[in-house]
This record gives structure tokens, C-alpha cells and sequence, in this order.
């Protein structure tokens, strides 16, 4: 049955699903940032430092972990942002919900109104029907 709120409630339900789907998205990143710290964290624990040699070597391969650490704060930069975005896409979730919600207690309460003054019309006709049909035998 349609009511006035029919298409508001479609209206809700597609950004209620659009909603859905960016978490879904905002999901899948943050395990993305969270996989890639790790194997950021797995690269800087397999650096190997010269035992002997050069001090260029030592160096360099000092450089080099400043390097890998400088990819992992990048990395958890991503993480935190991804963790961000997350909680406002549950939040956006959240007050989509709510109002999809809403809508869909108003077109049930709008029914319920028209099935009960459909009811109650169906009575009156009835009554109608039985006062006339109770008229006529009385007249024959």
C-alpha cells in the first residue's frame, strides 16, 4: 500500500545503503593500513646491520632504518586516519538508520490510519446494508 511517506522511505533506504557501502569501503581501507604497517614492521625487523666492514656501510644502513622508520609513522598516520574515517562513516550509518527508521514508523502508522477508516467504513456500509435489508422485509 502507498502513502505519502513511500517515497521519502525509498529515498532513506538508498542513502542507507550508500551509507552501508562507505563503511564497507571505509573497512576494507582501514585493513589495507593496518596490513600494510605490518609489513612495514616486518621490513624494519628484517634490516640486518654490518657486523664489521666500512663505516659507509654502517651508515648507509642506518639511513636506511631511519627510512623504514620514518614509512612506518607514515604508515600508522594511514592507520589513525583509516580508524577515523571508520567512526564517521558508522556515525553517518547511524543517523541514516534512524531516520530510515523514522519513515518507515510513520508509512506504518499512515496504514494502520487507512486500513482502520477502511474498517470503519466497511462497517458503516454494512450497517447500512442491514438497516435497509431489515426496512424491506418490514415493508413486504
Amino acid at each position: 500500500m502507498k502513502t505519502r511517506y513511500t517515497p521519502l522511505l525509498k529515498i532513506k533506504k538508498n542513502d542507507l545503503d550508500r551509507c552501508e557501502r562507505e563503511l564497507q569501503q571505509a573497512n576494507f581501507s582501514l585493513k589495507n593500513a593496518e596490513t600494510s604497517l605490518s609489513e612495514a614492521y616486518g621490513a624494519l625487523q628484517n634490516i640486518q646491520l654490518p657486523k664489521n666492514g666500512k663505516i659507509q656501510d654502517m651508515l648507509s644502513a642506518r639511513t636506511y632504518i631511519d627510512l623504514q622508520r620514518s614509512i612506518v609513522d607514515d604508515k600508522k598516520n594511514w592507520v589513525s586516519f583509516a580508524q577515523t574515517q571508520v567512526e564517521l562513516a558508522i556515525a553517518k550509518l547511524k543517523r541514516s538508520n534512524i531516520e530510515y527508521e523514522k519513515f518507515k514508523y510513520l508509512e506504518l502508522e499512515e496504514i494502520k490510519k487507512s486500513l482502520k477508516q477502511k474498517s470503519m467504513q466497511e462497517s458503516k456500509d454494512l450497517d447500512e446494508i442491514a438497516t435497509m435489508t431489515y426496512n424491506r422485509r418490514e415493508n413486504i
